[in-house]
């Protein structure tokens, strides 16, 4: 077991959070609120209503809990690929293109299990535009206030609100990233080299990360429209295919795309950031080569 991928996968996650989490706020109120009608609009208005403090709402939650849904990805996808390779009989060789998709996709769903109670917080936190220094009193006081109300008023199963998306989302977009970091990273290790340069790793990570947002930020509109449905009043969707149907009916196609500007421009310098710091700390944990070489751990 590559116990040293769980570590630097956790530790390169937080960063990648803390960088990335300013833009996935004005993501999420772009994709669940029709107030905000573009990018510099949103970020504009959230200033001014609520200051920098508006961009962070929310993401005590998920910063608690990224080390442990990082790590569950990331080794996750680091073991079951070793194992893949084991059946076919060549542990120490680098893993084929079917073997890393595979190896993504059951790691984005392993993680999915533990982010969907959190993430379903963070978003209705983002969500929230009232501001106590104007008067208005926000339904969720806080992380811990949000995620006890979901449990008094849905139950458990309302923690899990959005979880069918999230793993649409997360299970082909962890293996596309993956793919594509292998890809990448291949294509720009120089001759003779068994690692590439910085330069390449940085830019395959933040390819990778905008390739992954490319095809995940349909099911990601999806999944917030659930998440925040009925928190202000009656719900209006059924399901995941009645919510499709329903955001095609009223808004367009265009609506699902909306928000794949600032998801990928988001992603690249995130997955920059989460890709060296898991190299660094990976050559501090002196992990033992096996033939791969693993991408980052998130999307977030």
């Amino acid at each position: 077991m590559h116990v040293a991928d769980f570590v630097s996968g956790s530790l390169a996650g937080a960063c990648g959070m803390i960088v990335g989490y300013p833009l996935d706020t004005v993501k999420v109120r772009i994709q669940t609120q029709r107030q905000f009608t573009g990018i510099w609009q949103c970020i504009a208005a959230t200033f001014s209503k609520e200051g920098a403090h508006g961009f962070f709402k929310g993401m005590s939650l998920p910063m608690a809990t990224i080390s442990v849904t990082s790590s569950v990805a990331f080794g996750t996808y680091r073991n079951c690929l070793q194992c893949l390779k084991q059946a076919r009989g060549a542990a120490h060789s680098p893993g084929t293109k079917p073997e890393i998709f595979l190896s993504g996709l059951v790691g984005g769903i392993m993680q999915m299990l533990l982010v969907a109670p959190g993430d379903i917080v963070k978003v209705r936190l983002q969500c929230q535009t009232e501001s106590v220094r104007r008067g208005t009193k926000p339904k969720y006081r806080g992380p811990l206030h949000c995620l006890l109300s979901i449990l008094k008023e849905e139950g458990l199963r309302g923690l899990y609100r959005g979880a069918m998306p999230l793993a649409l989302r997360d299970g082909p977009g962890f293996a596309i990233y993956f793919l594509t970091y292998n890809t990448v990273c291949e294509r720009l290790t120089e001759s003779g080299k068994e690692k590439p340069a910085w330069s390449a790793v940085m830019l395959a990570g933040g390819f990778a990360g905008m390739m992954a947002w490319s095809m995940s930020t349909p099911m990601d509109v999806i999944k917030a429209r659930l998440q925040v449905d009925g928190i202000r009043g009656m719900r209006r969707y059924r399901g995941l295919v009645h919510c499709i149907e329903e955001t095609v009916r009223s808004e367009g196609v265009g609506l699902f795309f909306r928000s794949m500007g600032i998801n990928c421009l988001r992603a690249f310098p995130v997955n920059m950031v989460v890709f060296v710091t898991y190299e660094v700390f990976t050559g501090l944990l002196q992990a033992a080569p096996d033939g791969t070489a693993p991408p980052p751990v998130g999307l977030e």
